[in-house]
């Protein structure tokens, strides 16, 4: 089966011509997978814009959307191939409709070039995720709302540089991540902005000589506007999958954090809470253990996405306008960092359902020195001094902080944010 781009004189079967084949297809006959049914989508609506535009005539375009449609039920079963030969799925999609049509298979392709196809499937699929991904985020942030309220009256060590700082709540350490995970949700609508712009129709970066209504098929495709020059489309492939790719980083960047605390409150120094073992492993060694691995990997793969933008950026930097093909090498760290912040979420989900609470052990850790700061707020109002001199006498005579009933030191702060009063109800 013939490349979109080959010539008849192609040479294609020399060892030299393989091993170029191989090297230039790389993986992404595998990659397309994933985007098939955006690409199939996309294919459709370019299809009636010929229609519009008088290229296609009724009947043409009613049996390419519906071969369209049936290529769609094939690859639902697992059966739609892309071999290494097709390079990637618009010639796969292209070769079925022309084994199906004829020659009227390969009419889809005018006024369309593989760049805008690539990049509407991309900007297709980035969407799609992030409407998976935004629900499940807010999940996360609810439960650890839920579970804050569940445990409300419970004290907890607060540190700094790893060190006990002043008196904290369950509460408001379970606030503090929900909120950030809300704060995240809030600041999609940046990055929705960016793949909410159509590329199909820019073709190779210049646009054609076929009158295609391009705000007609940004509308059909629920993009909120095409990108106007089209030498933007170009221009934007590679620098919005890094804002796209840098956003998912963000979430991994707060459940990266939240599993380190996890892995350090779940240990024999610091034995705050405790994991069910269905999250937890053992040893091939040593019968006691019984290891954090879940919330070690959520806390390992940030280093992943980090790779990705890293990736991404790198490819993009000190090229020209225009299309290049170093953008083929910034599909994958796209694919790879949905695939992977929703397995992550998922299992941040897990791991907070299956976090306890060990209430003796984390009230019995909340010692006299949580209470200095209070210590010296006590001598500002009882000897009306300043909290200057306050602080300096009890830095001298810390052990002379009075111990305090942390239970009841969290009634006695009720400032919106303080240990008393987390605000959960607002985040």
């Amino acid at each position: 089966m013939s490349k979109l781009w080959q010539k008849s004189s192609t040479d294609t079967e020399s060892e030299i011509a393989k091993k170029v084949e191989a090297f230039t297809v790389g993986n992404d006959y595998r990659l397309d997978q994933a985007l098939v049914p955006f690409d199939l989508k996309a294919s459709a609506v370019h299809a009636r814009a010929l229609h519009k535009a008088g290229v296609l005539s009724d009947d043409e375009t009613k049996k390419l959307t519906e071969t369209l449609s049936e290529i769609e039920r094939v690859w639902k079963k697992g059966e739609f191939n892309i071999s290494v030969q097709d390079e990637d799925m618009h010639t796969a999609i292209e070769n079925y409709l022309t084994e199906k049509l004829g020659d009227l298979g390969k009419k889809i392709h005018t006024g369309r070039s593989r760049n805008d196809q690539v990049l509407t499937a991309i900007r297709l699929f980035e969407n799609d995720a992030l409407q998976r991904i935004l629900p499940e985020l807010n999940a996360l942030s609810d439960q650890l709302v839920e579970f804050g309220k569940t445990h409300k009256h419970i004290p907890m060590p607060g540190f700094t540089h790893t060190r006990k700082a002043m008196l904290s709540s369950v509460a408001l350490w379970a606030g503090g991540f929900a909120e950030l995970l809300r704060m995240q949700h809030h600041a999609s609508s940046g990055v929705e902005a960016l793949i909410g712009r159509s590329p199909l129709g820019t073709a190779a970066g210049f646009g054609t000589s076929i009158d295609i209504d391009r705000d007609a098929e940004a509308a059909e495709l629920c993009f909120s506007q095409p990108m106007i020059c089209s030498t933007s489309a170009q221009l934007s492939r590679g620098w919005v999958e890094l804002q796209f790719v840098q956003y998912l980083s963000g979430i991994s960047a707060v459940l990266n954090r939240l599993a380190s605390d996890i892995i350090q409150y779940t240990g024999e120094t610091t034995p705050y809470f405790s994991l069910d073992d269905v999250v937890c492993t053992g040893s091939s060694i040593m019968p006691q253990k019984k290891n954090p691995d879940l919330a070690e990997l959520i806390r390992g793969r940030h280093s992943l996405f980090m790779g990705y933008a890293a990736t991404l950026q790198s490819a993009t930097t000190n090229l020209t306008s225009g299309y290049h093909r170093d953008l083929q090498l910034t599909k994958e760290p796209v694919l790879k960092a949905v695939t992977d912040i929703e397995a992550c979420i998922e299992a941040a989900q897990i791991l907070i359902s299956s976090l306890n609470v060990n209430e003796k052990e984390i009230t019995e850790a909340c010692t006299v020195e949580l209470f200095a700061a209070e210590e010296a707020y006590k001598l500002v109002k009882e000897k009306n001094i300043s909290f200057r001199e306050a602080y300096r006498i009890v830095a001298e005579n810390p052990e002379n902080a009075e111990a305090s009933d942390p239970g009841q030191k969290l009634t006695e702060s009720t400032h919106l944010g303080s240990t008393g009063n987390p605000g959960l109800e607002r985040v």
